[in-house]
């Protein structure tokens, strides 16, 4: 897929979060063409590629934290949000 890299800041643990989903809806041998920067994307992300989500498809589920930080620009506190992202297979090109 030629398009820009996702979001995705390269955590391990939410990788592999997603990975174990994806093997449970696509089996073993989807997980070969898995690229979190470019086969999984929110919602919003695939609309601006100019794809949606495919109707009755379920996100599969991540997290990610937002840093609280003070005027120096330290980290003050990690905040842990879900983040809700979809596989390319779920998604079909806006015609």
């Amino acid at each position: 897929m030629e398009a820009p890299a996702s979001s995705y800041t390269g955590s391990e643990a939410t990788r592999s979060m997603v990975e174990k989903q994806i093997i449970e809806r696509w089996g073993q041998a989807e997980l070969e063409s898995y690229d979190p920067f470019q086969t999984t994307r929110t919602f919003h992300g695939w609309l601006k590629l100019g794809f949606r989500v495919k109707k009755g498809e379920k996100a599969l589920k991540s997290i990610t934290y937002i840093e609280s930080k003070d005027e120096k620009g330290n980290v003050i506190k990690k905040i842990k949000r879900p983040c809700f992202l979809f596989h390319y297979k779920q998604v079909e090109q806006v015609k």
